[in-house]
């Protein structure tokens, strides 16, 4: 069966997925893990890819970003994960592949779905019990966006900036949107978002892709239309 083809459109939000083989680790200490980062920031700014929030977890990665072309995106992937691998197998003496298949992706549209991405990302170590705290995990974008810390290769996204006029409003009010967690059905929409490739925002962002694209980009329900009751 022919593999779907990924929609990305140039200067739209989107949210990247890669994972280890069979769930395996893909950085085993710090320097891998500066060095996957350093990959990641290097094929980003090669191809035009704004980075605007990340994490890092033991056996997988996730990537908020919008690229200045259609191609940007996958050009940056490719050459991160080529990089990457090369250099993680002649650390650990090791062969053979280190990713699960291609790298997941879909677009994001409208600020408050731009937002909840952000979150979901970013929650992502708290979620699972690797970090009870919100500053208490190092390898992510949250620091930065809670002023923590400065990471100068992260562009916040508009809808990051529309949260307040000033740096300690823009932090302030997203410290406060994290703390409001995640629902289950957000999460489930989001991760469903990742294995469809079908782009997740509010109903005018889905009707401004659909026009760019010239055909449905949003999933219909199976089967015959239902009869009216007239």
């Amino acid at each position: 069966m022919a593999r779907q083809a990924r929609t990305s459109f140039p200067n739209h939000v989107h949210h990247l997925l890669v994972r280890g083989h069979n769930r395996e680790l893909i950085a085993v200490d710090d320097d891998d893990r500066r060095l996957l980062m350093s990959h990641v920031v290097g094929a980003f700014k090669e191809h035009g890819v704004a980075l605007h929030a990340f994490v890092l977890m033991p056996n997988h990665l996730h990537l908020l970003a919008t690229p200045g072309s259609a191609e940007g995106i996958g050009r940056s992937m490719q050459s991160m994960g080529r990089r990457y691998v090369a250099a993680f197998n002649a650390r650990h003496e090791r062969t053979g592949t280190l990713w699960e298949g291609r790298y997941r992706a879909h677009m994001v549209g409208g600020d408050d779905h731009v937002l909840r991405c952000m979150r979901f990302i970013e929650l992502n170590p708290n979620r699972v019990g690797l970090a009870p705290g919100l500053l208490d995990y190092t390898w992510s974008s949250l620091a930065h966006h809670l002023g923590a810390t400065r990471d100068s290769s992260i562009t916040e996204p508009p809808a990051y900036w529309r949260l307040g006029n000033t740096p300690f409003e823009r932090e302030a009010a997203y410290r406060q949107y994290l703390e409001a967690g995640i629902g289950g059905q957000e999460a489930l929409e989001i991760l469903a978002a990742l294995t469809s490739g079908r782009p997740w925002g509010n109903s005018a962002y889905l009707r401004e892709v659909e026009k760019i694209a010239g055909h449905s980009l949003v999933a219909r329900p199976r089967g015959r239309p239902r009869k009216s009751a007239d």
